[in-house]
């Protein structure tokens, strides 16, 4: 039996907490979660928590199809405006997958909404596109893939 009761959420950190609210919900279809709320903090515990000193931060919990996602904004540390370019082999977590109906509509609908589409990856096979990657707006991928 595994220690672990359940598995609670995935944080992201963000430069500008309302542009990313805006993108992962309007763009993406997450919702504020109704069962978390959202969270400043300050100091301690906090500092030591994360490993910072005089941390400021504000945590707000998104949801979508029972994945919750958690938009850490710190105004203190200040975090750098744009997310390091990472490889796909660089340890830790690389990106955020999503299903869609329509890769290619998809990616149609989010570059006119100005979302950043790396068209180097796009995949196509039989005609079909069925995978890329896009960008949030602090460059974390965002993978699209056919839904089956």
């Amino acid at each position: 039996m595994s220690m672990i009761s359940k598995v609670s959420h995935i944080g992201v950190c963000v430069s500008d907490l309302e542009r990313s609210i805006r993108f992962y919900c309007d763009v993406l279809g997450f919702v504020r979660s109704t069962t978390m709320r959202d969270v400043h903090v300050e100091g301690e515990p906090s500092d030591t928590l994360l490993k910072l000193r005089n941390v400021k931060l504000d945590a707000v919990y998104l949801e979508r199809d029972g994945f919750r996602l958690e938009l850490l904004y710190y105004e203190r540390p200040g975090s750098p405006q744009r997310a390091p370019q990472r490889t796909m082999n660089d340890l830790g977590f690389t990106h955020l997958s999503v299903q869609v109906a329509d890769v290619r509509v998809a990616l149609d609908k989010l570059a006119a909404l100005g979302v950043e589409v790396d068209r180097d990856t796009v995949i196509e096979l039989g005609g079909l596109t069925v995978a890329a990657f896009v960008r949030d707006p602090d460059g974390l991928g965002i993978e699209l893939v056919l839904a089956h």
